[in-house]
């Protein structure tokens, strides 16, 4: 297996548990679904740079050298949704407050055909 393969995979399954948790109904595995999705944007960016083994970060006189600019662009992204973050968390925690549900729209859904006949009773 190549190391093109193996990073791809990840992304791949990383984008994927991503997505799955931003469908969830619940806040919490929201916030863990976008941040998710973006470490997996971060890895997709940083394989973008190609995949060097043996080569200098910083141009030298000699031997090849690795594209500096998605390393930047990454570690610029980290700073950025590590805010993101932890403000997305604020607005959930708000939310919870203000509605008293952890619910993305704000009420818990109705769960089948028993709990209409519940509330009857």
């Amino acid at each position: 297996m190549s190391l093109e393969f193996l990073v791809a995979s990840g992304i791949g399954v990383v984008t994927a548990t991503g997505i799955y948790l931003i469908l969830r109904g619940r806040t919490w595995p929201v916030v863990l679904g976008l941040s998710l999705l973006g470490y997996a944007v971060n890895v997709f960016i940083f394989a973008m740079g190609r995949l060097w083994q043996d080569a200098a970060p910083i141009l030298s006189a000699t031997g090849r050298v690795a594209d500096p600019l998605p390393q930047a662009l990454v570690l610029t992204a980290i700073v950025i949704g590590f805010a993101t973050t932890g403000f997305v968390i604020e607005l959930a925690l708000r939310s919870r407050h203000e509605s008293g549900s952890d619910h993305v729209d704000g009420h818990e859904p109705d769960h089948g055909p028993g709990k209409a006949r519940d509330e009857a009773a």
